[in-house]
């Protein structure tokens, strides 16, 4: 979600939209509470939602006020969000160059996505469009490697990352170090589970990932079968079977430091 980029994010999340959408997971409703409490977002909040993907959080928002901008650089996943959320001023857009005014917005939410973009260019974009008041949030969703199953499947598919950003590396947290603009208020963890067959919240799920989704067919179909191997292995459940999938969110919430 960069000014350029990343050829995973632009060609992975271009290819299969309609599949995130269809199998990523959803968050825990305590995101409601977080929002609200350590946020301080109420129905009078202007809100942005920054490389929003589908609108995947855009529910969790919505709970809570109707004054929302969706901003997402890949325009597949943009006409994806657009579809299912008519109703949210949805605009083409990146972190380093957010289409907002300065001082517009009570928070900046950032859902699955901060890892892209977490660069000092960014940080500086979003503290502009930010009131002085205002607040960063940043969400992701992970998966359970406590569970072995579900490490056995991280396991298998981290030598394909190559250079992808991801959340689990601990490089964005970098670009708040030696910087004024924010301060880290607090961390929530959560934890949920995702319920389905095998074959819709597991193997077509982390064929969603963005650098599996843009492998040659031939190469994801091989490893969805991989995938479901590995669970039958660890499981003894079939491609069809119900099973519930592990994860733990992370919420930071980051507060603009104001200078007046």
């Amino acid at each position: 979600m960069t000014h350029s980029l990343h050829p995973a994010a632009q060609k992975g999340f271009s290819q299969a939209a309609r599949l995130y959408q269809e199998v990523r997971p959803s968050y825990p409703k305590q995101v409601i509470d977080w929002l609200r409490n350590d946020l301080n977002l109420s129905q009078s909040s202007y809100v942005v939602d920054l490389g929003a993907g589908t609108g995947k959080f855009l529910p969790y928002l919505q709970a809570l006020t109707s004054h929302i901008t969706a901003v997402e650089p890949v325009a597949e996943m943009l006409a994806e969000l657009e579809k299912h959320y008519p109703g949210v001023v949805a605009l083409p857009g990146t972190a380093q160059h957010l289409p907002l005014g300065n001082e517009s917005q009570d928070a900046v939410l950032c859902a699955q996505s901060f890892h892209w973009f977490a660069d000092i260019q960014s940080l500086n974009e979003i503290y502009e469009v930010l009131k002085p008041a205002g607040y960063l949030g940043l969400v992701w969703n992970q998966r359970d490697i406590e569970v072995e199953w579900v490490r056995a499947l991280a396991e298998l598919i981290a030598p394909f990352e190559g250079t992808t950003p991801r959340y689990h590396s601990g490089h964005w947290k970098e670009v708040f170090d030696n910087q004024f603009l924010f301060q880290l208020e607090k961390v929530k963890v959560l934890s949920q589970v995702q319920k389905g067959t095998v074959e819709q919240v597991v193997s077509k799920r982390l064929l969603s990932t963005s650098f599996i989704a843009a492998m040659p067919e031939s190469q994801q179909r091989a490893l969805k079968q991989q995938f479901e191997e590995t669970v039958r292995h660890y499981t003894n459940k079939q491609p069809q079977d119900e099973i519930e999938f592990p994860y733990v969110t992370y919420a930071y919430s980051f507060k603009k430091v104001s200078y007046k």
